[in-house]
């Protein structure tokens, strides 16, 4: 590697860095200024919503990273050229398409080290900060809904788990049917404790079986053991937003959620998006190069800078409308998750040689 291409990745990578320091903390605010809303005195107090945000600011970063990359692109090549420095290295010979292609390897190790990051950092910091979030909500009127309710289906079953008590299923309810779909059989637990392959010791139990669909009978029980249905993951695991899942995690609960017929697309559509991100931003950092070149003369680094910012918003929108529409109309996972991205960044390559050739 020649001195000239350390020199561009150098400035490339501080630009990364300035880029980081300004998002962060914008969008940390705005993270914390959401949390106000649940804050209270008797359960989710300001000292836990403080350290539910700090927890999530590596995953904020691998979500703003093709932001991050376009805004340091701008910052470290819009530098250079208020020096002249890239005007010196055009009039050397190095053309817009070497200084592109010197630019993409920094977005490279950019985009690998944020899914590094993505994959044994931000997803265990960001569930381990929802479920203290969870924990501290579920002390308040607040936590008593059932939005954070597992369900779960497979051969005739229907189990759904209210919620975790000191780590143990609660609320628990098993739903069964014949091959005729008419339920035989209804269960209520009030928690259960896990045993081995995949064995749970239901408690307090009320018991109602139905036979020809007409005559019930009814049990109260101490103890019943269930063969359970759902997936050999940790349940606090199961009951988080897919966006928080590790790929390896993602893949998982897809291969489970598939060998039980249960719909599998929110989880493919974010497994696949894992994919999306690092393309798209080498993407975003490809872009920064012509933008930077054809606004040399007429803006500043500042004017850049606020037009970058604008085009990264447009782009973060557009993605998460698209991903959006795709689970609205069940489109598949694949092209929504990778399809945009790799358009993005084949129109980024198509400038920078059209561009390369025009300035020749």
């Amino acid at each position: 590697m020649k001195i000239v291409d350390k020199y561009i990745l150098a400035n490339v990578f501080l630009g990364f860095l300035a880029a980081a320091a300004l998002l962060l903390p914008l969008f940390s605010t705005l993270d914390l200024v959401g949390e106000l809303d649940d804050v209270s005195e008797e359960g989710y107090r300001l000292a836990q919503a403080l350290q539910v945000v700090m927890m999530t600011v590596p995953r904020r970063a691998v979500e703003l990273g093709p932001f991050i990359a376009l805004l340091g692109g701008i910052v470290a090549l819009g530098q250079l050229s208020l020096t002249q420095e890239l005007s010196v290295l055009r009039a050397a010979g190095i053309s817009a398409t070497r200084i592109a292609f010197t630019t993409l390897m920094a977005g490279l190790v950019l985009a690998l080290a944020l899914g590094a990051v993505d994959e044994f950092l931000a997803s265990p910091l960001q569930q381990k900060a929802l479920q203290i979030r969870a924990k501290a909500i579920a002390m308040t009127e607040k936590g008593s809904s059932k939005e954070s309710s597992i369900w779960a289906r497979k051969d005739g079953q229907v189990a759904r788990i209210g919620g975790l008590r000191q780590g143990r299923p609660s609320q628990i309810e098993i739903f069964s049917f014949d091959d005729q779909d008419h339920l035989q059989e209804y269960i209520v637990a009030e928690y259960a404790d896990i045993q081995p392959e995949g064995v749970w010791q239901l408690h307090n139990v009320r018991l109602k079986r139905w036979v020809n669909d007409e005559e019930e009978s009814g049990q109260q029980l101490d103890q019943l053991p269930w063969h359970a249905i759902l997936p050999s993951t940790r349940l606090d695991e199961v009951s988080l937003p897919p966006e928080s899942f590790s790929a390896r995690q993602l893949r998982r609960y897809v291969l489970f959620l598939q060998s039980t017929g249960q719909p599998a697309t929110q989880y493919e559509m974010a497994l696949w998006q894992k994919l999306g991100v690092p393309i798209l931003t080498l993407a975003m950092i490809l872009f920064s190069v012509p933008f930077t070149f054809g606004q040399a003369r007429s803006a500043g680094l500042g004017g850049k800078l606020a037009l970058g910012s604008v085009v990264g918003l447009l782009v973060y929108v557009s993605n998460q409308i698209l991903v959006n529409l795709g689970l609205l109309f069940k489109l598949n996972a694949l092209l929504v998750g990778v399809l945009p991205a790799l358009v993005m960044l084949a129109i980024a390559i198509v400038i920078v040689c059209r561009f390369d050739r025009s300035s020749r």
